[in-house]
């Protein structure tokens, strides 16, 4: 299970989703995980929000004291992408 905390000043994520399909592969863990970094990568690229991130197997941390309305619209997207991938897998606990 992925465990996904937001507040106004950061995410966190840890865990594994834990739904390999019969060719080993784990889709919806690879999908947050995309997701994820492309986040961070657009909240780098794309806005001038100052962000702090940790990234290692099965976490990720974003930190940040203000975003601006680019990075809110970013954060909103990925967590609509998260919420499509949690409805078919039912592998993310929001918290």
């Amino acid at each position: 299970m992925i465990i996904v905390k937001i507040t106004d000043h950061s995410i966190w994520m840890s865990g594994h989703a834990c739904r390999k399909s019969s060719d080993g592969i784990d889709r919806a863990c690879a999908a947050v995980s995309a997701l994820t970094c492309n986040l961070i990568n657009s909240l780098r690229d794309l806005t001038e929000d100052h962000i702090l991130t940790l990234e290692s197997s099965g976490k990720a941390i974003i930190e940040w004291e203000q975003l601006s309305e680019k990075g809110k619209l970013l954060v909103d997207s990925w967590f609509l992408g998260l919420t499509d991938i949690n409805r078919e897998y039912n592998c993310i606990t929001f918290l």
